[in-house]
């Protein structure tokens, strides 16, 4: 196993060689989102407001810098990321029928799935007309395969979940599409924007899908309260979601035992009680050891990946951005 450092690490700090590029990106992509049309111009301002941590553009304004030089077309591609980004979490949280995102109301919830629908497509095709109203074709190209992934990985959960017959294999492919591939498109968007050739383009393609896979199988750990704070304890089994700790847990079982648990995720994930018996099994198991272990072998293959790129302020900050996001307790 390997031993991350333990480092208090603060995004303001992450965030100081990029923090005037930053801020600029808040007018600008606030200004990315205006509309003529009244009720969509409110909800615009809303989801503004309750903007999160915005590690994506992050992403993508390290990554010019550790390839070359931030300019115009590096504020595109963070916006185009960004709106990519908020319009999938606005479509999300109508196919979860959700209510709630990051402590707020959600779109759907307030204005109802119709509306919710509309507005992630206006985000979307926003997003997509920022590149080409500017020929950012080879943003646009990135953007657009990461959409491709990200709805083709959704799909393949939904299909998936109705049997819970997910192996590690296949765990793997859908982590890899629905959330390694738009962190990826950070990266390799960042890279692109800064004049970067497609080799060291796709070489940071290839360190944000590593960082990618990491941050999800960090997120499927908070199910099983490693951590003092984080998502609701148990949400990926009320949802049926097949997650790393709980596949690797299943194929150490015995029939009899893998036939009770998936019995149990399949019809009683409701109850509180069962599902804290299916988080015991997991972590009788050894699930939350084997999933840790893994997602410390995505994160020592992205530094690799970061290290073959020359020293800077930049690389730096996106070697402490990828510790950030495995010890992140949200």
């Amino acid at each position: 196993m390997i031993i991350i450092a333990t480092m208090s690490l603060r995004l303001d700090d992450i965030k100081r060689p990029v923090a005037k590029e930053m801020e600029e990106f808040e007018h600008k992509f606030r200004a990315s989102m205006k509309t003529k049309v009244l009720l969509l111009d409110k909800i615009m301002n809303y989801i503004v407001k309750r903007k999160g941590k915005q590690m994506r553009p992050l992403f993508v304004f390290l990554s010019a810098g550790a390839c070359g030089e931030i300019n115009e077309s590096t504020f595109r591609g963070a916006s185009l990321i960004e709106l990519v980004h908020t319009a999938s979490l606005v479509h999300d949280d109508v196919v979860d029928n959700s209510n709630y995102r990051r402590g707020f109301f959600s779109v759907n919830a307030l204005w109802k799935n119709k509306i919710a629908v509309l507005v992630g497509d206006f985000l979307l095709t926003r997003g997509l007309f920022l590149a080409l109203e500017h020929k950012d074709y080879g943003l646009l190209s990135i953007c657009t395969d990461a959409v491709k992934e990200m709805s083709e990985g959704e799909l393949m959960q939904m299909e998936k979940a109705r049997r819970l017959d997910i192996s590690e294999d296949i765990y793997y492919e859908i982590i890899r599409q629905k959330t390694a591939s738009l962190i990826a498109s950070c990266c390799a968007a960042g890279a692109s924007s800064s004049g970067a050739d497609e080799q060291t383009v796709a070489r940071m393609h290839k360190f944000g899908q590593h960082v990618g896979m990491a941050f999800q199988i960090k997120d499927d750990l908070f199910d099983y309260g490693e951590e003092e704070i984080g998502k609701p304890l148990g949400i990926d089994i009320k949802e049926k979601k097949m997650t790393l700790p709980l596949i690797y847990a299943l194929s150490k079982a015995s029939w009899l035992e893998k036939r009770k648990i998936i019995g149990l995720v399949k019809n009683e994930s409701e109850d509180p009680k069962k599902v804290q018996e299916v988080i015991s099994f997991v972590k009788k198991s050894g699930g939350i050891e084997y999933a840790r272990n893994a997602m410390e072998g995505y994160y020592t293959m992205a530094l690799e990946t970061l290290d073959t790129f020359a020293e800077s302020e930049y690389k730096k900050s996106l070697k402490m951005l990828v510790q950030f996001t495995i010890e992140r307790k949200n």
